[in-house]
């Protein structure tokens, strides 16, 4: 019932050039939602739209979630249905913006002991040194890895932004062990071993999960931690806010800005005004 206006979603998606990835979510959001109203598309309007974001908050979906359908129903209405998006029927949702999960070094050392299996060790390690996103370690090539400059090239970026970021020595030789013993692959650096292709973030985070139950890590560990840890870090480290904000490959500032609120404040070197010497405040 629905096939040609997911097949006209797809094009309009492939002639604004956005990525395979985004445009597959949009698909099965979509998707989700003409199953769910179960009308036809030329009787929809913005309050379908509302009723069923409701319903699915009522079901216990986040903010977060439920702003990613309201995108893809937004593109869905206004670049295939041609239908006016009313932001006042269906406004997106305010997010909470909690501090990120970051992990003491002694943490990652336990998650990374706790990994038996040395592909995600490596892609772990790869995280934690680099500060590369889940996706683009999933998405590194054999190529991306300069020895020479001890660099990794990160493509397919979420911004579509190539960038370059660090690669330790450590993590050097731990993905020169892996290489070796996984069967050198040439092509696509962390290769699903069934199917030859890139992993699924889901994948990463059931061994992530694994892992971090077997050290003993705080709840709410997630693949994402290693990169908030390393930037923490760094930041902790006294390396300036702008050099880690290319390394993490922001374009605004202030996303790196939310790890001053995360890293030490001792080892920031910031002392609180309650612990002044007697005598140091007059009034």
């Amino acid at each position: 019932m629905y096939d040609e206006y997911l097949r006209q979603l797809d094009e309009a998606g492939k002639i604004r050039n956005l990525k395979e990835r985004s445009i597959s979510c949009y698909r099965n959001y979509v998707s989700y939602f003409l199953n769910y109203v179960k009308k036809a598309p030329s009787d929809l309007t913005c309050q379908d739209v509302r009723n069923f974001l409701l319903a699915k908050k009522e079901d216990g979906l986040k903010a977060t979630t439920l702003n990613l359908y309201n995108s893809a129903i937004r593109f869905f209405y206004r670049n295939v249905l041609h239908i006016l998006w009313d932001d006042i029927t269906v406004p997106r949702m305010i997010i909470e913006h909690k501090l990120p999960t970051v992990l003491t070094a002694d943490e990652v050392e336990r998650l990374l002991d706790a990994t038996e299996d040395l592909k995600y060790k490596a892609m772990f390690a790869t995280m934690y040194s680099s500060g590369m996103r889940v996706s683009e370690v999933i998405h590194l090539h054999y190529d991306d890895i300069s020895r020479t400059n001890m660099q990794i090239h990160v493509r397919d970026t979420k911004n579509r932004m190539d960038r370059y970021t660090i690669l330790s020595k450590r993590n050097l030789d731990l993905l020169t062990e892996y290489w070796f013993r996984k069967g050198r692959p040439k092509g696509i650096l962390f290769p699903n071993k069934f199917t030859g292709q890139y992993l699924t973030v889901g994948t990463l985070e059931q061994v992530m999960r694994r892992s971090a139950a077997e050290a003993e890590l705080p709840k709410g560990v997630s693949p994402h931690s290693l990169r908030h840890s390393f930037a923490s870090h760094l930041m902790e480290a006294g390396v300036e806010q702008r050099h880690i904000q290319a390394l993490l490959g922001h374009r605004d500032p202030k996303s790196t800005e939310v790890y001053l609120h995360v890293s030490n404040k001792t080892i920031m070197g910031i002392r609180s005004p309650f612990d002044r010497e007697e005598g140091g405040c007059n009034g």
